[in-house]
């Protein structure tokens, strides 16, 4: 049996086993020519100099190969959690400054000893708090603006990070500074991405359209910005001089440990069910806490798992976590050679990042919200309007969109239902809430009662039929003694039939005591509303 494709339950880290198949050195070989291009791409993005991209891709991937629970998921840069890395540090340093440089390890250190800890503390499921409309918003309103910062190398000009929708509205007003070189380059990589995955999906798209960039930009006489001098040589060890700044960072990290997660947990969860093969945030948090530490000590800057590249490992024959690792290496060989790449015109990357972001454009599945509820559709457009508005500050719209997510639950949980009947014959009143029974609810009840004794002032009994309640918490159950100590002191005779464990019968005898004539044993099925 492959061990490696069943990790443990308790999350516990284990390297990969065995060794490394063919199909696994394949696999990691052509993840590498993919994530070679876009990791100079992604370093740009993030505000770095493309040389620390590749830093992001050596150290993350083999470090998270012995971490992690997908034998398939593929760590370094990615697209939105470098735009999460320039919204976080451009209000602390210029991006490409030392200061900068400097603080982006940090970020990548925070990031991962959050994950760690949430990880180790088997709390996976805080990944979940980042509901669907949410991400909708967020991933469909930050790929706009990644596109927008890509709009001035697409057209042969330089890019400034920050303000990217003014800087794209501006370039776009100005046709006659355009370099028709840059548009032709980068409509070819976009063309040469998306008709590459046409013809197979392990076509190396990406990789004639760089070949092609590099003769262009040596022998063609192109005049827009090009990549430039790459330096040659191992990354070293962070400064320490900007732990200072840990304090303005912890937000920032803890929105990109949760949005930056959302998408290789969504990747991995799928591949295991489609092998039907277990799979654990918890040891994924490990994972991907442990890449990011690596990302900290290799000087570069947050990282994440990549759907695309994913994609490519599986298909290309990857099946152990060794794949993750030998990408890794490959990078590490091609890096004395990295000057190779100089004279590639950045409207190349340009190209290539426009070409992975295009589909998390999702205004489609944001519309269709509207048809399915309203409250969640108000989420996903609120989250998606705040995304482009407070831009760089995208945490902060992912901040707010967390929060009205969980506001719009709460108040949607408010509102129970209380059905209702009375025997007129023995004046007995009976409440049967439907739903959940919390803080935020528990006075729905209290008002259905004081509504019905107006109606029934003849009333001599009043039931609480509590066995079609999903849950009650410890409010609850205090509200419904408070309600039931008023309605006795009004001179009713009170019974509560509760629901079976572990609905709250155990909590009520605890509220109320375990001997309280109060609770009485369930002797006719729930009413229903007269």
């Amino acid at each position: 049996m492959n061990t490696d494709a069943h990790p443990s339950a308790t999350g516990a880290p284990a390297r990969p086993s065995g060794r490394p198949a063919w199909g696994d050195v394949i696999a990691g070989i052509s993840v590498a020519l993919v994530l070679i291009p876009q990791a100079l791409a992604y370093a740009e993005l993030a505000g770095m100099p493309p040389v620390y991209g590749l830093y992001a891709a050596i150290l993350p991937p083999i470090v998270a190969a012995f971490f992690a629970s997908s034998p398939y998921l593929q760590t370094g840069p990615v697209a939105v959690t470098s735009m999460l890395t320039l919204a976080a540090l451009a209000g602390l340093a210029a991006p490409g400054t030392a200061a900068y440089l400097a603080l982006a390890p940090v970020l990548a250190l925070v990031v991962g000893v959050l994950r760690l800890a949430v990880g180790l503390a088997g709390a996976g499921f805080v990944a979940y708090l980042m509901s669907q409309p949410v991400m909708l918003g967020f991933t469909s309103a930050a790929a706009l603006l990644i596109l927008a910062s890509q709009l001035p190398p697409l057209l042969g000009l330089p890019s400034t990070p920050g303000e990217e929708l003014a800087r794209a509205l501006s370039v776009v007003s100005m046709p006659d500074t355009w370099s028709w070189a840059a548009i032709a380059l980068g409509l070819f990589t976009i063309v040469a991405v998306f008709g590459g995955r046409r013809i197979h999906v392990l076509f190396p798209g990406v990789l004639v359209a760089v070949a092609v960039g590099v003769i262009v930009g040596r022998y063609g006489g192109y005049g827009a910005p090009l990549v430039g001098a790459i330096p040659v040589g191992l990354p070293g060890l962070p400064t320490l001089e900007s732990v200072t700044h840990l304090r303005e960072l912890l937000v920032p990290g803890i929105v990109i440990a949760l949005v930056g997660f959302a998408e290789p947990a969504a990747i991995a969860r799928a591949l295991a069910t489609q092998d039907r093969k277990p799979w654990s945030a918890n040891r994924e948090l490990v994972g991907q806490g442990m890449a990011n530490i690596a990302a900290g000590l290799s000087s570069a800057f947050p990282v994440g798992g990549s759907f695309s590249r994913t994609m490519v490992n599986r298909l290309a024959g990857g099946r152990t976590r060794w794949s993750g690792a030998i990408t890794g290496f490959a990078v590490l060989a091609f890096l004395p050679f990295a000057s190779l790449l100089a004279p590639l015109p950045k409207a190349v990357l340009a190209g290539v990042i426009i070409a992975a972001v295009l589909k998390l454009v999702q205004v489609r599945a944001l519309w269709a919200l509207g048809g399915v509820s309203r409250a969640q559709a108000f989420v996903g457009w609120a989250t998606f309007v705040l995304t482009l508005w407070l831009a760089p500050r995208v945490d902060l719209a992912v901040g707010i969109g967390v929060a009205l997510g969980v506001g719009v639950h709460l108040w949607r949980e408010r509102r129970i239902h209380i059905a209702r009947e009375y025997d007129l014959a023995q004046h007995v009143l009976t409440l049967v809430p439907v739903g959940v029974l919390y803080f935020g609810s528990a006075n729905v009840v209290d008002e259905a009662l004081l509504a019905e004794l107006v109606r029934h002032p003849d009333a001599r009994r009043v039931i609480f039929d509590l066995r079609r309640l999903g849950r009650i918490d410890y409010t609850g159950a205090l509200v419904l003694q408070r309600i039931v100590t008023d309605a006795q002191a009004a001179g009713l005779t009170v019974e509560i039939i509760p629901g079976q464990p572990p609905q709250g019968d155990r909590l009520l005898r605890r509220v109320f005591g375990a001997d309280s004539p109060v609770i009485v044993s369930a002797r006719e099925p729930a009413a229903t509303d007269a």
